[in-house]
């Protein structure tokens, strides 16, 4: 078999150092990690049953059928005749996104873990073509006329299918189901945490889910003075510079607000000081001053850490 005047052992180590690619596409569209490795692998079937001498481009080939599998996955759970419930038992509407019950506290405003929830349903609830459109193009970088190839679509309809898909995962749940003031909402401190621990596993969607559609990055002269940007504005922006990073981040008190802190060998380097409305990220500064990196308290969850005089361990202790 050639693919290209390729011989098999070449062809093989291609797809091989393509193979953690494709997986990691395929997870991404399908939400789920077996599903992924089966149409990776039935890729590398088809691409022994395919005429390889007219391959000419063996990563862009096997991008095209996997993600053409990943649709058939997608298409065939849509045929499946859906319960009005979504997988935790949570009751879901004709779309398929999460129904709040009236006079329930718990439902009436979405937590950390319930925005997470509500944007599973709302991805299932999007159309094969919308969802594939929307994670090529703003998880991976895909430009519209590469994913109008692979959805067999213009550009611009390819546009238009990641554009909706964006914004209905905006609203993680049903349009109208805004929390009053007096409910119960997730603290602050749980959606910062929740915001780190999405960029630092590279949760594109839940990013987007936690930040407002507004959301804001700034930065004081010495923040840029390391590296990062002066701003950002708009809700994709944060998640794409997010996504994926602050690995180094750890939970810290920003002048009595819980935010993260970028350290370096022990010693904090830039403060991220959140801005928290109504459950969402609205901004981000990036603050670098002195005085403001001096004046960091550890944090654990919304309560302060401090170290033990008995071994030099980690305590926690009360704001």
């Amino acid at each position: 078999m050639t693919v290209s005047g390729e011989g098999p052992a070449e062809v093989t180590r291609t797809f091989e150092g393509e193979r953690p690619r494709l997986r990691r596409i395929a997870a991404r569209i399908l939400d789920d990690e077996a599903e992924a490795d089966d149409v990776v692998q039935q890729a590398w079937i088809r691409l022994h049953g395919a005429d390889a001498a007219a391959i000419g481009n063996l990563p862009g080939w096997l991008t095209t059928v996997t993600t053409r599998l990943c649709l058939d996955v997608l298409r065939a759970r849509r045929a499946a005749p859906q319960a009005d419930v979504g997988e935790d038992g949570r009751p879901v509407d004709c779309e398929g996104r999460l129904r709040l019950e009236d006079g329930d506290p718990a439902h009436a405003a979405v937590s950390a873990d319930d925005v997470g929830a509500a944007l599973r349903v709302v991805l299932g609830a999007l159309t094969p073509a919308e969802r594939v459109a929307f994670v090529l193009h703003d998880s991976f970088g895909f430009d519209f006329p590469a994913i109008g190839r692979i959805l067999d679509c213009t550009p611009a309809t390819a546009r238009k299918r990641a554009s909706r898909a964006r914004s209905r995962l905006g609203q993680a749940t049903c349009p109208g189901a805004v929390a009053p003031e007096s409910a119960v909402t997730p603290t602050d401190w749980e959606i910062v945490d929740a915001f780190l621990a999405a960029a630092r596993e590279g949760e594109f969607a839940r990013l987007l889910a936690l930040l407002a559609p507004d959301a804001t990055v700034t930065a004081d002269a010495d923040a840029v003075a390391t590296g990062t940007p002066a701003r950002l504005d708009g809700r994709e922006a944060v998640a794409a510079m997010f996504d994926g990073a602050a690995k180094s981040a750890l939970p810290v008190f920003v002048e009595g607000r819980p935010g993260a802190a970028w350290f370096l060998r022990g010693r904090p380097r830039v403060a991220f000081d959140f801005t928290i409305v109504r459950g969402r990220v609205l901004g981000i500064e990036f603050r670098a001053e002195a005085s403001v990196l001096g004046g960091l308290t550890r944090r654990a969850g919304g309560v302060r850490r401090t170290r033990s005089r008995k071994g030099g361990t980690d305590r926690t202790a009360g704001p």
